[in-house]
């Protein structure tokens, strides 16, 4: 007896692990892929070793569609799968997944060429133009859903004619349009008076048309810190190397004390510029001792030095 039901374990167990080695593959209601083709895998649960096999083309990316089951028996059939579970389905609801190209992945793609080709330098960028707006693409989802294949630019107009091929498209993409470059310029953050040494903070980078700069000329910001204004500017003035001058050491009716060296000897007077000058730049003094007025050149900020005789000092 004990014997019998053994025997009848065993061939139940063996029974049961049969129909789970051999479960038959279970339709999905919904389905998302990434390839063109739709795979076993995709369709099925437990797709076994038939899991790889192609069934049918992908809609489009980023689009939907319904295959209903007489579309799918018939596809099983022709890879010899004929036996699955249909999960109560009479359709399976197919997408497809995508990436999206727009205007500014395109134009990103051919300031990208522009600077390996040297066109860009550093603190420029492209403003592209096209002649025909991009609404936006939706092509197969991969690292790479467009190459610029082909870019001809005349940096004479700024035309340009690219051509480019999308990710799971078969037809390539070509776009014409213009290029405008710019450059980072320097522009007053506000308006300052005339004599203003300029810090970086007065400063502000914004973009400048190439040919606007070239004709313009630009400053670094290497000219332009620690540098006075030659004249009252507004705010948003484009700062140009003429803009500014060194900053005045001595200005205009700025009292002063008057050096004249000689050998040893130093003598000194009290005096009042006349006119404004840089440090080691000349400048016209008046001498208060003698109400003369004399030549001399700025040493330090409230000091000048005249080499004339001593008698021009009068009172020295």
């Amino acid at each position: 007896m004990m014997k019998t039901m053994r025997s009848l374990v065993l061939a139940l167990t063996l029974s049961l692990s049969a129909t789970t080695a051999f479960a038959a593959p279970v339709l999905r209601a919904d389905v998302t892929v990434n390839d063109p083709v739709v795979t076993v895998g995709d369709m099925f649960e437990d797709a076994g070793v038939l899991a790889e096999q192609p069934l049918f083309r992908s809609p489009m990316p980023g689009t939907t569609g319904n295959v209903d089951l007489a579309a799918i028996r018939s596809a099983t059939a022709r890879i010899g799968l004929t036996r699955f579970e249909v999960n109560g389905l009479a359709q399976v609801r197919v997408s497809r997944a995508a990436a999206v190209v727009d205007h500014d992945l395109l134009a990103g793609l051919i300031a990208e060429d522009l600077r390996n080709r040297g066109i860009l330098g550093e603190g420029m960028s492209a403003n592209t133009l096209f002649a025909t707006p991009v609404d936006p693409i939706n092509v197969a989802a991969t690292g790479v859903p467009a190459r610029l294949d082909n870019l001809r630019y005349l940096p004479g107009n700024g035309t340009f004619s690219a051509r480019f091929q999308l990710a799971g498209i078969d037809r390539p993409l070509d776009i014409s349009g213009s290029i405008e470059i710019s450059i980072e310029a320097p522009h007053l953050l506000a308006g300052l008076p005339a004599g203003t040494v300029l810090r970086p903070e007065h400063i502000v980078m914004r973009p400048l048309p190439i040919q606007q700069a070239d004709a313009q000329g630009v400053a670094g910001l290497d000219q332009l810190v620690g540098m006075a204004l030659n004249r009252q500017s507004r705010d948003g003035m484009l700062l140009r190397a003429s803009d500014v001058s060194v900053p005045l050491a001595v200005a205009k009716n700025d009292l002063v004390t008057i050096y004249y060296r000689q050998g040893p000897m130093t003598l000194t007077v009290k005096g009042q510029a006349v006119t404004g000058a840089a440090e080691g730049a000349p400048l016209q003094v008046l001498n208060l001792v003698s109400r003369r007025v004399i030549s001399a050149t700025v040493v330090a900020p409230g000091a000048v030095e005249v080499t004339a005789a001593p008698i021009t000092l009068a009172g020295l």
